[in-house]
């Protein structure tokens, strides 16, 4: 499957696409490659985005935590400053995860849905007076970004660190039920030595 992409009113840094006016909603994404760079900068001060999808296969550090590669990740960005001047990037993620549950060893998909203000940053200095809300995203010198990593980071922080199908906490809860009817049969070593010691009183 190859990753598709739309972008309105977008240019982006090595695509060799040039600003051609606004673009109406278009509902379907457009066929082409995937920009794999951003000029991070350049797309704050023109307050574009753009949104697309790509194959879970394609996600090399996210695939070691899945149980198969099925499956495929739509998502948009969108870069804009807010009213206190703060440049950012948007994020909008929806995927289903295919997961082993480590209680039942049963594969499972967990839905994602992903809203993430990313607030973009210079050096870690500027960390400090991002507003409440804000995760911090350190942009490299040249101000450029690669897309779909980010797009796996925010995959990769919401894979649980053990995995749980829905529905099987229940079993979790009769366990302890079942230890505690068990614990009167069993031998209590401390009991015995102290009837032992009243009975040699």
């Amino acid at each position: 499957m190859n990753p598709a992409w739309s972008c309105q009113d977008c240019e982006l840094a090595g695509s060799g696409l040039t600003e051609a006016g606004p673009i109406p909603n278009i509902p379907q994404l457009m066929s082409a490659d995937l920009p794999e760079i951003l000029d991070a900068w350049r797309m704050v001060a023109a307050r574009r985005g753009l949104e697309g999808r790509v194959p879970l296969s394609s996600l090399a550090r996210l695939r070691d935590s899945l149980t198969d590669p099925e499956g495929e990740v739509r998502f948009s960005l969108e870069f804009d400053r807010d009213s206190l001047r703060v440049p950012f990037v948007e994020l909008r993620i929806d995927a289903a995860l295919p997961l082993t549950c480590q209680r039942t060893l049963q594969r499972f998909v967990l839905p994602v849905n992903i809203v993430q203000r990313l607030g973009l940053i210079r050096d870690e200095a500027e960390e400090a007076a991002l507003p409440p809300g804000y995760e911090p995203l350190l942009v490299p010198e040249d101000g450029q970004l690669r897309t779909v990593e980010l797009v796996e980071d925010e995959l990769i922080l919401a894979v649980p660190v053990v995995p749980m199908m829905p529905g099987t906490e229940a079993v979790e809860r009769d366990w302890p039920a079942a230890e505690q009817a068990e614990e009167p049969e069993r031998a209590n070593p401390f009991a015995a030595l102290s009837a032992l010691k009243k009975h040699s009183n």
